[in-house]
């Protein structure tokens, strides 16, 4: 088991290495990824990654200058090979800012091993399974997440939130997709 999550982070950081080889000269420091539904992926002032069968919803993260919070947690929560499985997996990715936006310590607390389980019940509170896009979203009340909790899906403006988050972007995986978030989700901690 040890030896297959080692693969899976060596196949992410070569993916990840040669991404950012053959990434647009123009894109920008703070890249994140936008895409809307069936056109390429789009650079707006970032870099871009194009819907590609053979990328996972984990090598997306990776490959996102603005996700690597969030790639820490995955990492620290041992839950890298759920994000590689066939899916189909929706991940609502929170940026880099949702998380500094939490309150000061949050993070480094729950990156202790000692907090792994309460970290990988937030990691799943972010994975829906299946593969909707922006507007379909729209049709739901709630959301069945990974960690069995539900998550409440509100169209605001004409734009679906999810859980008070807002969807700045999504990109397609082979597995699933990604919808880039400004927000974690925190799930309730009522029984």
């Amino acid at each position: 088991m040890k030896t297959a999550k080692t693969l899976v982070l060596v196949f992410a950081l070569v993916a990840f290495v040669y991404s950012c080889k053959n990434e647009n000269k123009e894109a920008s420091t703070n890249a994140t990824v936008t895409k809307t539904d069936n056109e390429p992926a789009k650079k707006t002032g970032q870099a871009f990654i194009k819907d590609d069968a053979s990328t996972t919803v984990l090598s997306i993260a990776i490959g996102s200058k603005d996700h690597s919070t969030l790639v820490a947690a995955v990492q620290a929560a041992e839950l890298e090979n759920a994000l590689v499985n066939a899916g189909p997996l929706m991940v609502f990715a929170p940026t880099n800012e949702a998380f500094a936006a939490l309150p000061e310590g949050t993070v480094d607390n729950l990156l202790k091993p000692e907090n792994k389980e309460a970290l990988a019940n937030i990691l799943k509170y972010h994975v829906t399974p299946g593969n909707y896009s922006k507007d379909f979203l729209k049709k739901f009340k709630k959301l069945g997440q990974a960690n069995n909790q539900y998550v409440k899906v509100e169209v605001i403006n004409g734009e679906p939130m999810i859980g008070g988050a807002k969807i700045l972007g999504s990109v397609k995986a082979g597995n699933g997709i990604v919808h880039v978030i400004d927000k974690v989700l925190l799930p309730s901690t009522e029984e």
